[in-house]
């Protein structure tokens, strides 16, 4: 008899760890979001302390600008001073007032679409990028981020496959072209 329970007894410890770990697994489950792999989510490098001697180049600039509020040289390179920092809102702010003052520089265009995108601003971004591509037409960094936010922000991957056809166009040789050639066919893959 002894033998007997002792079996019941591991039958039924198997069957109560069997239910604890599928409930277990569904509730643990239900709490996880369900992120597909062939999108990663979009990190965004933190906003960095800036240091002693970038801080000064920062009050240099602003105090030149106050003199000059329309020095474009000093407004781009404080956003660029903002950019590396990681600074979103102030590197958007210092590009918006220099654009306004020269629309078509797509250097600084497509350096606001990165901020935009770093802040989580992906329409926005993208939006930069397509209007530094329309003011030159051979603008390769903007063409080649447009297809990283299609693609990795938004999960566009018809969008993203266009961006990046259209930088091989501009770009058929360059450093980034046999990579973005290998991600198109696994992408093209894909959409089929």
């Amino acid at each position: 008899m002894k033998k007997e329970n002792a079996l019941l007894f591991i039958a039924i410890a198997f069957v109560v760890g069997v239910v604890v770990g599928v409930t277990a697994t569904v509730f643990y489950e239900e709490q996880t979001p369900v992120i597909p792999t062939s999108i990663k989510p979009p990190t965004s490098p933190p906003a960095q302390a800036i240091n002693a001697d970038t801080q000064k180049q920062i009050s240099a600039l602003q105090s030149l600008l106050k003199e000059d509020p329309k020095n474009q040289k000093a407004l781009i390179e404080l956003g660029n001073l903002y950019f590396d920092a990681n600074q979103f809102d102030p590197a958007i702010q210092a590009y918006s007032q220099a654009l306004e003052l020269d629309p078509k520089n797509v250097d600084v265009r497509t350096d606001m679409g990165i901020m935009f995108r770093r802040k989580g601003d992906f329409d926005r971004a993208i939006a930069e990028f397509q209007k530094a591509a329309e003011s030159d037409p051979r603008h390769i960094n903007s063409r080649y981020n447009l297809g990283v936010v299609l693609l990795h922000d938004k999960g566009d991957i018809k969008g993203a496959i266009k961006a990046w056809e259209d930088f091989l166009k501009v770009e058929p040789n360059g450093p980034r072209a046999d990579n973005i050639r290998n991600q198109l066919e696994k992408m093209k893959s894909m959409t089929k």
